[in-house]
């Protein structure tokens, strides 16, 4: 396949799963599925899906980590410039440390700290969000390795 179908492909992957995630949140309510670090996790998952930075593993482990790490320290360190510093840099040691790496996730701990969100931003949108954009990546890979079969 050519890397104008490729791409176009990433962007039409990439269109589906925040789509879907916006979707899913406008008709569910109260439940939050969208956070911005989410868009760049996207360009990762449908247009370089065979990088370890985007495997499934380091998309959600990483998003979990980084999310909690801000958790914690929204709740128990404080926010102050230092502390987003420190945050951000303990997720980026974290990651690091568990081969669980995922730059988007980096922002994690900044958002959650800046914005004040409570435990269960932890299931919704962090680990909902990066559970579905994993899927619907597989989901899409899968057709694309069926077309490019049926292709040759």
């Amino acid at each position: 396949m050519n890397n104008y179908l490729l791409s176009v492909i990433a962007g039409i992957g990439a269109s589906l799963a925040i789509g879907l995630l916006s979707y899913m949140e406008a008709s569910l309510g109260d439940v939050a599925l969208l956070m911005a670090p989410f868009g760049a996790t996207a360009v990762l998952v449908f247009g370089v899906p065979d990088s370890p930075l985007a495997q499934p593993k380091n998309v959600i482990l990483g998003h979990l980590i980084t999310a909690f790490i801000g958790l914690v320290f929204v709740h128990y360190v404080g926010v102050t410039p230092l502390t987003l510093a420190l945050a951000t840099g303990f997720g980026v040691t974290a990651m690091l440390a568990s081969k669980t790496t995922h730059p988007p996730a980096g922002a994690n701990p900044i958002l959650i700290m800046l914005s004040g969100q409570g435990w269960g931003f932890l299931i919704t949108p962090v680990l909902m969000g990066a559970v579905i954009i994993v899927l619907v990546g597989k989901v899409l890979l899968m057709l694309q390795n069926k077309y490019t079969r049926l292709e040759t």
